[in-house]
């Protein structure tokens, strides 16, 4: 089994690759997106801009991959590109789910670094065996404000935040899972279970 870790200027490529590799998965990093009709999931790593994310990644090519049920995994960052815009550019995303990317209220320190607690509201595979009030990792001043039932569970930081999302053949932490102790290797290797599935 193998994954592709895309690498779009910046982001923690090779801490994810660290953690994936405790999981028994070997990954390979990409620009271009060679590969990646073979690989048997996709990551899209965190930290960075969403300008910057957005001129680099190959996006038709990705598209084309998710819309043939391709695992993804978005971490932070990653996870923000799914949706079409964010407040902090004028970059597009992949439009893949439905909502918009925000920057948190003025009345929270920003960035959000450090530890907060998940509040998992529904049951999903990326969030197997992780309870509610789990401690995980974050690293961001901006957040999704997703629409319909993908939401898994959320955060509150000045407002309730999607923390995980799970839709068909997309997962996304807003977190960092890399950086989560338990409650990440957890949720790592639960990606990885539907990997292998």
């Amino acid at each position: 089994m193998r994954f592709l870790i895309f690498n779009y200027g910046a982001g923690n490529l090779f801490s994810i690759r660290a953690a994936l590799k405790k999981e028994g998965v070997s990954s390979d990093i990409t620009r271009t997106g060679a590969g990646v009709r073979q690989a048997d999931a996709i990551v899209l790593p965190g930290v960075g801009s969403f300008d910057q994310a957005s001129r680099a990644l190959p996006m038709p090519r990705l598209r084309e991959q998710i819309e043939s049920g391709k695992p993804v995994l978005g971490i932070c960052l990653g996870l923000q590109l799914f949706f079409a815009s964010s407040e902090e550019g004028r970059g597009k995303g992949l439009s893949v789910l439905d909502g918009r990317v925000r920057r948190f209220p003025s009345s929270v320190k920003v960035p959000q670094i450090g530890w907060n607690t998940l509040n998992v509201i529904r049951s999903s595979r990326l969030a197997e065996g992780v309870p509610t009030g789990s401690w995980v990792y974050y690293v961001n001043s901006y957040y999704p404000e997703a629409k319909g039932r993908c939401v898994a569970a959320t955060t509150s930081y000045g407002v309730d935040f999607p923390a995980m999302v799970e839709d068909r053949n997309l997962f996304g932490t807003q977190f960092h899972p890399e950086k989560s102790g338990t409650a990440g290797r957890t949720i790592l290797r639960n990606f990885v279970r539907v990997v292998k599935r």
